[in-house]
């Protein structure tokens, strides 16, 4: 794992980028413009090496999470690990993954609470137009 510096990447240079953009296909145009907004809000970009295995510090860290809530789901398979010794490593991957079907869960739940609340609010109003 590396950070990137940035600091002293102008503005220019990032404008001088997007305008040849226009030869680059539309999949890596998205990276270079996710990258380019990323860098100019401030952000630090960090390369990881597809094999990179992150200790369970660095990934309850990376995750916001305790140490002792990334254990349990570790021991329940939530999240693939292997063991060096005592220790455990988890692969870089896995962690992507956990964030993605994380967030795909959380938006699935927030769908279905808008969803029942549409229902609720329809019942009310039909109940009110009944009175």
């Amino acid at each position: 794992m590396r950070a990137i510096d940035t600091s002293r990447v102008s503005a220019e240079q990032f404008d001088q980028l997007e305008r040849a953009a226009a030869e680059i296909s539309p999949e890596m145009l998205d990276v270079i413009h996710a990258l380019i907004e990323s860098i100019r809000a401030g952000a630090e970009i960090t390369v990881f090496e597809p094999a990179a295995t992150l200790t369970p510090k660095e990934v309850a860290d990376r995750l916001g999470m305790s140490r002792a809530h990334l254990y349990k789901l570790l021991d329940r398979g939530e999240i693939a690990f292997d063991r060096v010794g005592r220790d455990r490593r988890v692969p870089f991957t896995e962690v992507v993954e956990f964030e993605q079907r994380r967030q795909r869960d959380r938006r699935e739940l927030a769908e279905r609470f808008a969803q029942q609340q549409q229902g609720r609010a329809a019942a009310i109003d039909e109940l009110s137009d009944l009175l």
